[in-house]
């Protein structure tokens, strides 16, 4: 195993940058979530790492070997990588043990050696009982872990995913998040995984890198993507934050909705337009005014709707503003009523611009 750098990697199709002056080392034995919608970058700066396409600017090292450059592209077979396709790519004539087996024949081991690796990773997988059955007899999720036991067992440098659950229904997904980290737990390899989906990326991800349009927009670990966004891209997609305009009054607070804000995060500029970032389920609603007047706004119910496990409000501030507030079951106020929301200061994030 080695480490992966990005060095200024760039893409160009004609003059769109798809990639863009992305850098980004990813340690030995970390894996790391590229994150982001569709067209953000992600799967060509994965197809890149692969070697299935050549960059136009920057390099990619592996360890000390630079295996793209503008000069010269190490092809695929060279580079000691697996790859995890959304199809998987299973061969249907082939059995389980077979397909898992099929990078090792190409790389002419013996019998025995195969055997022992063929064991060690059934085991691992929890595929023993399917080996001698076909692609088309399995379920999705066996399948997945099937291209999972075929990637590992050739003992790769790195090991790429490109959206490998998208095609598994919503239990299955969750399922195998899990199956994946613990894996990666097991067999330590560098890994590098494309999704667009947050609960994947949180689940499996030491470092989750957010991309848009075609940059990355912040690195961090889960915990700092989540409960620290620097930029109002990163707060939307990652937990959809409510996103508020205010005017900076000083460093660390903001005047919004006739009320004052006291934030944290990025130090703002007084008079300029600042951007304050809260989750749903921080603000806190009722239909008494705080007893202090500090971070409680006025706001009206304009949407109701009871979810189970809580309820789901809509309301509307006096300057026109909407935000989402998700509060306990117990708290139900109907669609109408004039309320107060207290937005913890520590909860109120300002975004740089």
């Amino acid at each position: 195993m080695a480490s992966v750098e990005l060095r200024g990697l760039t893409k160009r199709f004609g003059s769109l940058a798809v990639v863009d002056d992305v850098s980004l080392r990813i340690d030995h034995g970390q894996l790391v979530c590229l994150l982001g919608p569709s067209g953000c970058g992600k799967t060509t700066t994965l197809r890149l790492i692969a070697g299935f396409l050549e960059p136009s600017d920057g390099e990619i090292h592996v360890g000390d070997r630079v295996v793209s450059s503008r000069a010269r592209t190490l092809p695929p077979e060279q580079r000691k990588m697996s790859m995890i396709f959304q199809s998987y790519a299973l061969w249907p004539h082939m059995t389980v043990a077979e397909n898992i087996v099929y990078g090792l024949r190409l790389r002419k081991l013996d019998r025995d050696t195969i055997a022992k690796k063929l064991a060690a990773i059934l085991a691992t997988t929890k595929l023993e009982i399917l080996a001698q059955r076909y692609p088309g007899e399995l379920s999705g999720g066996q399948q997945q872990r099937v291209a999972l036991a075929r990637a590992l067992i050739v003992e790769p440098q790195t090991l790429l995913l490109d959206e490998p659950l998208s095609n598994l229904d919503a239990n299955l997904r969750e399922e195998m998040r899990f199956e994946i980290r613990r894996l990666h737990d097991e067999y330590r390899y560098t890994t590098v995984y494309v999704t667009h989906d947050q609960s994947e990326a949180m689940t499996t991800a030491d470092l989750i890198a957010v991309m848009n349009g075609g940059r990355i927009d912040q690195l961090g670990t889960p915990e700092d993507i989540y409960d620290r966004p620097q930029s109002e891209f990163v707060a939307r997609f990652i937990g959809a934050s409510n996103v508020i305009a205010g005017t900076a009054r000083d460093g660390n607070h903001v005047a919004f909705a006739g009320a004052i804000l006291q934030v944290v995060g990025a130090t703002l500029d007084p008079g300029q337009k600042a951007i304050v970032a809260i989750r749903q389920h921080d603000i806190q609603l009722s239909t008494q005014p705080p007893p202090a007047p500090g971070n409680a706004v006025k706001a009206r119910v304009t949407r109701q709707v009871f979810l189970g496990a809580n309820r789901d409000y809509m309301v509307e501030t006096p300057d026109g503003t909407t935000l989402r507030v998700v509060t306990p079951i117990d708290n139900a106020v109907p669609v109408g009523t004039e309320v107060w929301l207290y937005l913890p200061p520590e909860r109120c994030r300002a975004l740089s611009r």
